[in-house]
């Protein structure tokens, strides 16, 4: 198997010296390659974005931000960082850009040190609703330090109940509301939570980590016009490394900037800045435009097949890069789906779906995206036959080596980074 497009040529150094790790490297690179990749918040990042990630950069100790350093020699990763901000606030019309937070999570941590005090009230959507653990998750540090009052969606439509929302943020008098989900198929109104802020006298934080890529290229409406902080990560549809962000309003920028560094991080990863600032460059060429309208289009076409293999789409389909699928009309767990569709060569996961009757070990349901597969260059016709295949997989888990030898014919075809790139 050649490496180097997807290690570089320095990995026969790592053969050399690290045998046994460059063979782990190797064995995922295999299996990434060897299958069709489900997962909605994963993607193939471009060999130069890699490039930055595995560069020099990685040596360099920088607390701080560009000009105001605690550490001397930082001149020339000053000038790495600068260009980051400068392609994000461009590529997303946003007054302020921190590219410092190492993920999603460090993110919303940074933005609720930002805006909130522990016990102060915000307003944020249950996870079992298609939320976030960092949305007031009692296991995780927002449950834990802020007062979490949270909202879901309608049991007959499946989506947000923005009068709901409305009267919670009139009941409950929250500092912040916050908007975003990772498993909520459907566009989030962000005009309407704007609205509702306004009326209650919150800010708005938008956690757009899974949609961001879609915002840049213009595949769905953009939160930064209405939110105060929107946090985000690189690595799902806008496919840079791994690693998150916050775009905020000119107001908050010294607020936010202090939250990251130095109350949340130290140090910043500088080989990571750099590969985001790549990740911005490319998401504003005309090219991922289409890309981002691909993704959208395949997500539609995935759905609609499963759809038609009668697995239900939790609120009837999808605006965005995934889908939510309830299994239990073919009787089947998430968790044994996932298992079943593993062993036929098909990654994807479990996740609970609304008012879920099963635990959220085992699930009700499937999460689907199209981040992958649309960066290998398949397009709707594929992702109806990746639905029979995952149907396929699903209610006839004998059958899985036939499926398995379907699916590497397909990903025969389109091999990650051979279209795209």
């Amino acid at each position: 198997m050649r490496a180097e497009p997807f290690f570089g040529p320095d990995f026969t150094l790592l053969q050399r010296q690290d045998p046994e790790m460059a063979q782990i490297l190797l064995d995922e690179l295999e299996r990434a390659s060897g299958g069709l990749q489900l997962i909605a918040s994963e993607n193939f990042t471009s060999p130069a974005v890699m490039a930055a990630l595995g560069s020099t950069l990685t040596n360099k100790y920088a607390e701080g931000y560009p000009g105001r350093r605690y550490y001397g020699g930082c001149e020339v990763v000053d000038r790495a960082e600068r260009l980051a901000i400068d392609r994000a606030r461009r590529l997303f019309a946003a007054e302020h850009a921190n590219v410092q937070p190492h993920s999603g999570a460090s993110a919303n941590l940074a933005a609720y040190a930002a805006l909130l005090q522990p016990g102060d009230t915000m307003l944020a959507m249950a996870l079992p609703h298609g939320g976030h653990l960092t949305h007031g998750s009692k296991v995780n540090f927002s449950g834990r330090w802020f007062d979490v009052v949270s909202y879901g969606v309608r049991r007959d439509t499946e989506q947000i109940d923005y009068d709901e929302v409305r009267d919670l943020a009139l009941r409950n008098q929250p500092k912040v509301i916050v908007c975003g989900a990772t498993a909520y198929p459907r566009l989030i109104d962000f005009s309407a939570f704007r609205g509702i802020a306004d009326e209650v006298g919150a800010w708005l934080l938008a956690d757009v980590a899974h949609t961001i890529g879609l915002m840049a290229g213009g595949a769905i409406p953009s939160a930064v016009p209405y939110a105060d902080v929107v946090t985000f990560t690189t690595h799902k549809a806008l496919r840079g490394p791994r690693g998150g962000g916050i775009l905020c309003t000119a107001e908050l920028a010294a607020r936010v900037d202090r939250a990251v560094f130095p109350f949340v991080q130290g140090g910043p990863l500088m080989h990571a800045i750099a590969a985001k600032a790549v990740a911005f460059a490319e998401a504003a060429a005309p090219e991922f435009a289409g890309y981002t309208q691909r993704v959208v289009a395949n997500a539609k076409a995935l759905c609609d097949s499963l759809a038609a293999e009668g697995m239900r789409p939790v609120s009837g389909g999808t605006d965005s890069h995934l889908a939510l699928i309830d299994l239990r009309a073919i009787e089947v767990t998430g968790a044994e789906a996932e298992k079943r569709c593993a062993a036929a060569g098909i990654t994807l996961n479990r996740n609970a779906i609304p008012y879920d009757p099963e635990p959220a070990s085992i699930t009700s349901g499937l999460r689907v995206g199209t981040p992958c597969v649309t960066t290998q260059g398949m397009g709707p016709e594929q992702l109806k036959e990746v639905g029979t295949l995952v149907a396929q997989a699903i209610r006839y888990p004998e059958n899985a080596a036939e499926v398995q030898e379907r699916v590497s014919g397909m990903v025969a075809i389109h091999k990650p980074y051979l279209s795209e790139y």
